[in-house]
């Protein structure tokens, strides 16, 4: 499933996307999905918990995928 997010300012952290999209409860459970390499960056997994991530790029977890535009 889809779904769009606007990003406030030039990026947003991984961790705080997956928190701020309800993809996650918590920061402890953002960083332990992204360890794990549950979470894919444009296709690719990204394990960096702080990743910058800018409108035009996607994040999938979890049979979900957040496009990220710009706000």
């Amino acid at each position: 499933m889809n779904q769009g997010f606007a990003v406030r300012g030039e990026y947003i952290q991984l961790d705080q996307l997956l928190k701020a999209t309800g993809l996650v409860e918590s920061g402890g459970a953002a960083h332990a999905a992204i360890a794990e390499g549950r979470v894919r960056v444009d296709g690719t997994v990204d394990t960096r918990k702080r990743a910058k991530l800018r409108p035009g790029q996607y994040v999938e977890f979890e049979g979900q995928r957040i496009e990220l535009s710009a706000e």
